[in-house]
């Protein structure tokens, strides 16, 4: 698409200026400078509650899908400070954490403690941008 009609479509194209600063939600990586990236809305939470939500994300051009192992924390998420959000499987929060990445196995752990958390979705604490969704292994 040309920059009309990724405005028309709410998004943008940037130019990652520094890194990290530009974390792809695709690749769960981050664009390397002068990599070109798209900045568009993306509903990440389609739940029939209060906490339905989307927000922005970066995706660098030719990105190619993200499929971290069990328990593998990409390193995009480690060098951030990251919001993790619990949700039951009906999509209601149960409890939420910010915490650096280094100790995001931690707060992953003591979250799924609650036998009624289903799943997580980190965002990025500082911008806001989601980051990632976390199941259950």
């Amino acid at each position: 698409m040309d920059d009309a009609e990724l405005a028309r479509h709410g998004a943008r194209r940037r130019v990652a200026q520094e890194q990290p600063g530009y974390p792809c939600r695709v690749s769960l990586e981050d664009a390397e400078v002068g990599a070109t990236l798209i900045l568009l809305p993306f509903e990440h939470h389609p739940v029939d509650t209060p906490y339905r939500a989307s927000g922005p994300i970066y995706v660098r051009e030719g990105a190619t899908q993200a499929n971290p192992a069990v328990n593998e924390v990409p390193g995009q998420l480690r060098r951030r400070q990251l919001s993790v959000r619990a949700y039951s499987a009906r999509g209601m929060m149960r409890d939420a954490a910010v915490v650096e990445g280094t100790d995001l196995e931690t707060a992953i752990t003591r979250l799924f403690e609650d036998p009624k958390v289903a799943y997580l979705h980190l965002h990025n604490a500082k911008p806001g941008c989601y980051a990632a969704r976390v199941d259950r292994a």
